[in-house]
């Protein structure tokens, strides 16, 4: 068995408390479930606000239910914005806010990283275990 050193910087609990380590490893689990980056995808991809059923249209696959308890998370964790018009019939709009770009920034950082060492995770063993399309 080989052990490889990691530099000090690789230590996650550093410099944060464990209710701090709680809560980020809940908001990544949050922001890394099935649906959250593709409807973030979509609202980065408007450049602006749109409405629940033009994220729905273009969010393949997702259900009006599961858009929905989406976009209510997304919004309690302030990832976007919810605007609502006073108007009949109501209408209701989603935007990106400031700290839902930046973490796609970071996102698409790390994306871009996995996708670059696929033909890795794909190695005997690894995830994939030799598939790579």
């Amino acid at each position: 068995m080989v052990t490889i050193q990691t530099p000090d910087s690789c230590n996650l609990l550093e410099s944060t408390t464990e209710g701090e380590d709680q809560l980020a490893r809940e908001v990544l689990q949050r922001v890394t479930a099935n649906w959250p980056l593709s409807v973030m995808r979509v609202l980065a991809d408007a450049n602006g606000p749109l409405r629940f059923s033009r994220v729905l249209e273009r969010v393949l696959g997702i259900s009006q239910k599961v858009l929905t308890q989406t976009l209510r998370t997304l919004e309690r964790d302030g990832l976007i914005t919810r605007t609502l018009y006073p108007q009949v019939p109501p209408r209701v709009e989603y935007e990106l806010t400031t700290l839902g770009r930046e973490l796609l920034v970071q996102v698409v950082s790390l994306w871009r990283w996995i996708v670059g060492r696929l033909p890795d995770f794909a190695a005997p063993g690894g995830i994939g275990h030799g598939v790579v399309a």
